[in-house]
């Protein structure tokens, strides 16, 4: 004998049951191990489950006692779950372990996941308390704070915060992980974030898809001095205050309001700045195609003058349809300034002169409008006992006849 070892001596039998363990899966197991099993038995007392140890693990008692009767209906002999090790006692040979446990952990792996990918996802609010909207994430509870709600008052049109949030409860959202911390139990949400990464996506896709004459649909965003931002869904285009109306329009909110749905004409795309242009004007009958037949050279029109300009006033005679009075057709004698004249919201009378319908363009005046004669003095006008002096002149001739007849 060369003074090695027996092929079955005891230490080879040991060296193949710990390579037959691992080749079965049968390690000894340790707490916080995360193992999935067959559910053996579901008893009325307990649940046995098969997690591929030498022995099979009981769910946790108090655990089981807790499940409301639709969980417990819920599990089936044969389903296959994930399980938390919970603790594995020497002395009887008892492996706890949770099903609640083991849910969490794969929550917590999937927002860590979420918060590593920046990926959206979509949550269901369910509560609220004066810091934000709660909402269930998994078996975990998910906290949207009130900063990281989109315009939380405009939108739900509400005067107090507590009042907002309790007015979302119920409502789906769109939101983004921010924040994972499983030792306080901290899982922060964000609308805001999703809502810029949302556009973002969106921004690129619209920019490449809209074209020069297309009609979208769109919402009032904002409205500022010079005009209108539309949002296209995750993209703003500008409606320039010229683009808001064929009349006169002095300031957007005239016309429009924040919130409010309107239909545009895509006029111009500029991908490298990332703008586009939009009319809502455009999209409506133009006044001016049928201007010149209704304003002929010659005749009379009604309008109001609508503003004042150093060189003239301007006189809207129908919405979307201006006439230029100019300085030198305001007045006889000379007017250096039109509100010597005419002053803005007065209506008048004028002449028109000239019709541009292509440039938009039509002139008018005030200075030719024919004046009517100015009536004679009639004697129903005239004081008890006042004649004419027609009549004074008619009684003299007959005085003088009268007396060279006598």
């Amino acid at each position: 004998m060369n003074g090695s070892q027996p092929e079955n001596s005891p230490k080879d039998f040991e060296s193949m049951w710990e390579l037959l363990e691992q080749s079965l899966g049968y390690l000894n197991p340790s707490r916080g191990d995360i193992r999935e099993g067959v559910i053996l038995k579901v008893r009325p007392d307990e649940v046995v489950i098969d997690i591929g140890a030498k022995q099979d693990a009981i769910l946790s008692p108090r655990e089981w006692q807790k499940m409301t009767p639709e969980e417990k209906a819920a599990l089936h002999e044969g389903d296959r779950v994930l399980v938390y090790v919970l603790r594995f006692d020497d002395r009887t040979g008892i492996l706890t372990v949770s099903l609640k446990l083991a849910q969490e952990h794969k929550d917590w792996v999937r927002a860590e996941e979420l918060l590593e990918s920046g990926e959206i996802v979509t949550v269901t609010i369910t509560g609220f308390n004066k810091g934000g909207l709660l909402c269930p994430f998994g078996s975990l509870q998910g906290f949207v704070p009130a900063s990281q709600v989109v315009d939380l008052l405009r939108r739900t049109r509400e005067r107090t915060q507590m009042e907002a949030l309790a007015k979302l409860v119920g409502e789906e959202m769109a939101v983004k992980v921010i924040e994972v911390n499983r030792r306080r139990r901290r899982l922060i949400l964000s609308e805001r974030a999703a809502q810029r990464e949302w556009r973002a996506q969106q921004r690129e896709r619209l920019l490449e898809e809209l074209e020069v004459g297309e009609i979208r649909t769109g919402v009032v965003s904002n409205l500022c001095d010079f005009g209108a931002f539309v949002d296209l869904g995750g993209l703003d285009g500008l409606v320039h205050l010229s683009e808001l109306s064929w009349g006169h329009v002095s300031h957007p909110s005239d016309v429009l309001e924040v919130g409010q749905q309107v239909q545009v004409l895509v006029l111009n795309v500029d991908r490298e700045r990332q703008r586009v242009g939009l009319s809502i004007k455009r999209i409506q009958p133009d006044p001016w195609a049928q201007a010149a037949e209704k304003y002929r050279p010659g005749e009379l029109v009604t309008g109001v003058v609508t503003r004042l300009a150093q060189f003239g006033a301007f006189v809207e005679l129908e919405p979307g349809v201006e006439g230029l009075i100019h300085l030198s057709e305001l007045a006889e004698g000379n007017v250096t300034d039109p509100s010597q004249v005419v002053h803005e919201g007065e209506q008048v009378t004028a002449l028109v002169l000239a019709v541009d319908p292509g440039e938009h363009r039509l002139s008018l005046s005030l200075r030719q409008v024919p004046r009517p004669p100015e009536a004679s003095e009639r004697p129903e006008d005239l004081s008890e006992g006042e004649i004419s002096s027609g009549e004074m002149e008619e009684v003299e001739e007959r005085q003088s006849g009268d007396g060279l007849q006598g």
